[in-house]
């Protein structure tokens, strides 16, 4: 495997994992995270954690296939100039137990045999400003191709699911019950692209197998 292929890989493990654990100070805690644009992680935390120089992150626990992250905790508040970023995590996890905030950083990381610098796998996601657009053309007007996809890849019927984020690698789904991720290949390069992939994701055929566009549309 190329050093780009195994911080692609990466990359799409990290966010297709949001749930896991933080270990500081002997303890370990579940823990829930959202990718922010930037590519640092966002969590509601205990003040504990923000209090602990040494902070080590499990995605999504300490099985030997797991992701081992080194990180530094930055505490925010949910208001002013980092109020979207909770509010994200709210979107992703509805409301949370713990009231204080971090912007997580990634020191280094260790998956699959490969070790990383954290700057590696905390990529700016180049759809951030379309973002908003792809996930109100979805969920507004393809309801039908979103269950299928999530159908599809995950092998969930979801009755309301929705698209909460999207990045080159995938999107994130908002179940019932939790984020479900849906794995892009090839990567989104632009809106029409994530049409394209959410399409293919759900085994849309060119003669509409399923529910065309145009039913979608209106």
């Amino acid at each position: 495997m190329s050093e780009d292929d195994a911080i692609n890989a990466a990359r799409g493990f990290l966010r297709s994992h949001l749930t896991g654990l933080l270990g500081f100070d002997g303890e370990f805690v579940p823990i829930k995270v959202v990718v922010a644009h930037d590519g640092a992680l966002v969590a509601p935390v205990m003040v504990a954690m923000l209090r602990s120089f040494d902070v080590t992150m499990y995605m999504p626990d300490e099985a030997d296939d797991s992701m081992q992250m080194q990180v530094t905790l930055e505490e925010i508040h949910d208001r002013g100039e980092h109020a979207a970023l909770c509010d994200r995590w709210r979107i992703y996890h509805g409301e949370p137990e713990d009231v204080r905030w971090a912007r997580i950083t990634v020191d280094a990381a260790r998956f699959d045999g490969f070790m990383f610098d954290g700057l590696a796998l905390m990529a700016q996601n180049p759809l951030a400003d379309a973002e908003p657009r792809i996930c109100r053309e979805i969920n507004t007007g393809m309801l039908e191709t979103l269950k299928a996809a999530v159908a599809a890849t995950a092998g969930l019927e979801v009755e309301s699911p929705r698209v909460v984020g999207v990045d080159p690698l995938g999107f994130d789904v908002r179940g019932r019950f939790d984020v479900i991720r849906l794995p892009a290949d090839p990567a989104i390069a632009d809106e029409s692209d994530a049409v394209a992939a959410l399409e293919e994701l759900a085994g849309l055929t060119d003669d509409g197998d399923a529910e065309s566009d145009a039913a979608e549309h209106g």
